[in-house]
């Protein structure tokens, strides 16, 4: 089995688009709901033949599911490390359902991929749903999960219990089962040194920060992946409206460090930025962790209008398509890692010569 991204409703990646709200801020809301199978072990117990059964009774329940209408199905468990490491690095799936720590995928591993929509089956959990919405847009990705959630709860039981409500194979999962995210990116937070003082704040509000890639990711490149840490005792509705008033609060931090910054080290700042377009116009060779941190700030140096004619769409594809497995696809073969690198400043040099010009 192969990978053909064209395929997936924009190709898996709609989320880039920065049409939502807050955009030059918060690159994309997330939701996902943790669900199992009435009747099976979880999924870490189970035995390969009843993963299997899984995924069975999540194919045939797929056409009948009006959110995933037009939905493809890809079957991880068939695909090369390669083709799953991309699948990985657009968010479509996690790193576990992957198996990007080990030679092969799972038996039984799957996602279910439609527009800004999908099913993982035989993750942690039999099931995760999930749906990303491009910008700051919490309550449409509830609503658009839940429906997800209703429609294929209407033909595949789940576990559940009366009292602890979803059952789940973490116990930090159980109740709701959700988990809402926002990607947000806090440059001024962390230059004015703010940072700190606001990611204490989450943690006494009851939610908690990540990396760009969730759980188990270091934070890079000043994006930040907040999320909520509990999921028992309160509801969907009510987890969703704590993140989304929280967030806001911090998105205004946010401005107001920047307009700080401008304010009180406007030259120091301004030199910083363009010194990091410049790199980025014109390097030979650029690690990830290089790529992340600069593309950091020209994001912020468009927010802050210094530079135009740069759009934010341009700088979110950037921060997906430099990374390792989409190179070596756009190169048409595996790289070593100073390849990778060449590759990835070649490839940034001429995104931004194609939107911006080839001169500054």
């Amino acid at each position: 089995m192969t990978l053909d991204l064209s395929l997936l409703p924009d190709g898996g990646a709609g989320w880039l688009d920065a049409s939502g709200e807050h955009s030059d801020v918060v690159l994309s809301t997330r939701i996902r709901l943790a669900r199992n199978v009435e009747g099976y072990a979880f999924a870490s117990r189970a035995r390969e033949g009843e993963r299997l059964r899984i995924f069975s009774q999540v194919r045939e329940a797929l056409p009948m599911v009006p959110s995933l209408e037009g939905s493809t199905l890809l079957r991880l468990d068939q695909l090369g490390l390669a083709e799953r490491a991309l699948l990985h690095e657009r968010h479509l799936v996690s790193r576990e359902l992957a198996g990007l720590d080990a030679p092969t995928g799972r038996t039984g591993a799957a996602v279910a991929l439609g527009a800004g929509v999908g099913v993982m089956i035989n993750e942690e959990d039999h099931l995760r749903l999930q749906v990303m919405c491009p910008g700051f847009d919490v309550a449409a990705a509830l609503d658009a999960v839940s429906r997800l959630d209703r429609e294929l709860g209407a033909r595949i039981p789940y576990a559940y219990h009366r009292e602890f409500g979803f059952l789940t194979a973490c116990p930090t999962n159980t109740g709701t089962g959700m988990r809402a995210s926002v990607l947000i990116h806090l440059p001024g937070l962390v230059l004015t040194k703010e940072i700190g003082k606001v990611l204490n704040g989450l943690h006494q509000m009851g939610l908690t920060y990540r990396g760009l890639y969730g759980e188990g990711s270091e934070v890079i490149g000043n994006f930040f992946q907040i999320s909520n840490q509990t999921t028992l005792g309160r509801s969907e509705a009510e987890l969703a409206e704590d993140l989304s008033r929280i967030v806001r609060h911090v998105i205004q931090r946010e401005h107001e460090a920047r307009r700080v910054l401008w304010r009180d080290a406007g030259y120091i700042i301004e030199d910083k930025l363009w010194r990091a377009y410049g790199t980025l116009r014109f390097a030979r060779s650029l690690t990830f962790d290089e790529a992340m941190n600069f593309l950091s700030g020209v994001r912020l140096a468009v927010g802050l209008k210094l530079i135009t004619g740069l759009s934010v769409y341009t700088l979110n594809k950037l921060l997906i398509y430099c990374q390792s497995a989409h190179l070596a696809t756009a190169e048409g073969h595996a790289l070593t890692e100073s390849e990778a690198n060449v590759a990835r400043a070649r490839y940034v040099r001429q995104a931004l010569a194609a939107e911006a010009g080839p001169r500054v």
